[in-house]
């Protein structure tokens, strides 16, 4: 008996042919899977299809098309065990790297078909469902000037271009991070929270190798003194990244933890997953094991802070061990 599934398809996704891509998509998992196929528009996004096919009691859903599409799909399967299959067809497939599933339509479906699941965490972002990252400052400035017109015409390197036309307007900004167990106080130019994210995304890699079933969300700050300086922090996390090796510069701190309350001053754009979706402050919470999502096995990383040599850098522990001071004042 074959299996069932509803695939979720965005027919405006990426650069290539979508007719050939869904023929392609059918040819490979339909002698095995049964497939009810359901089409977004402008008028009704992923997460609509998503949820009426959790509704409709459904046992696994497909996704297939952009970053925006997969995590747009994946916030409705939350916490309901239906196994949540991924097929990438968008500019930066960020969320099939993350996890390792190939962006491929021939491998991404080799990897449903295999049936292997693992569960991985979610995370929300001022109650708004967040399956990679939350970029605060730069990264969000940037995601808002790589329109969908330029993706469509640059592809990736429209994101590049962007990045570069936000230097020249590059700005700190003072930020306070609280967990469950201190405050931290800096100056930075992005501040990125990271459930799970691939190396392209530079911003979120100051510990690099996210984990993304820890329980535990990455907060990465990047805090350049000027844009020379930001230009080689951000190669800096590249270059790290890729090496896997954490970020050992005094500009970029990174710490872990499950829940985050961060402000700002001024205040910042913010963006989820690649949206944007308002402004600073925000609160960010991790569920552990919140999706069950087909992918290949992937080695796990270890745990990671630092903090020493960012500026105006302040440490306030709010549970103190007994005769340690409240307050780790670190000023360069």
């Amino acid at each position: 008996m074959n299996r069932s599934a509803c695939l979720i398809f965005n027919p405006v996704a990426g650069q290539g042919n979508p007719e050939q891509e869904l023929l392609e998509i059918r040819s490979l998992l339909e002698p095995t899977i049964d497939l009810d196929i359901h089409f977004t528009t402008e008028e009704i996004d992923a997460d609509q299809l998503a949820e009426a096919a959790v509704q409709r009691g459904v046992d696994e859903i497909i996704a297939s098309g952009g970053d925006g599409t997969l995590s747009a799909a994946a916030t409705a399967v939350i916490n309901t065990n239906i196994p949540f299959g991924i097929i990438s067809r968008g500019t930066a497939n960020a969320f099939a790297t993350a996890l390792g599933i190939p962006d491929t339509i021939e491998a991404a479906c080799q990897t449903i078909l295999q049936g292997v699941t693992r569960d991985i965490d979610v995370a929300y972002c001022n109650d708004r469902p967040l399956i990679l990252l939350a970029g605060i400052g730069f990264e969000a400035e940037t995601v808002e000037k790589a329109n969908r017109e330029a993706k469509n015409r640059f592809g990736i390197i429209a994101y590049i271009l962007a990045g570069i036309q936000q230097l020249r307007e590059l700005q700190s900004f003072d930020v306070e991070i609280e967990t469950d167990e201190k405050i931290i106080k800096t100056t930075a130019a992005a501040v990125t929270v990271a459930n799970a994210a691939p190396p392209t995304s530079v911003l979120a890699q100051g510990p690099a190798g996210i984990i993304y079933n820890d329980g535990l969300l990455d907060v990465t700050i990047v805090a350049p003194v000027n844009k020379a300086g930001a230009i080689a922090a951000t190669y800096h996390l590249f270059q790290s990244a890729s090496a896997g090796n954490a970020a050992e510069r005094d500009d970029i701190g990174y710490l872990r933890a499950k829940h985050f309350k961060i402000t700002t001053d001024p205040v910042q754009k913010v963006v989820v997953d690649g949206e944007l979706v308002g402004t600073t402050p925000i609160e960010v919470k991790c569920v552990p094991a919140g999706l069950k999502v087909f992918v290949p096995t992937v080695e796990e990383a270890e745990l990671a802070e630092k903090l020493e040599g960012l500026p105006n850098l302040v440490i306030e522990l709010k549970h103190p061990p007994e005769g340690e001071a409240e307050t780790v004042e670190l000023k360069e």
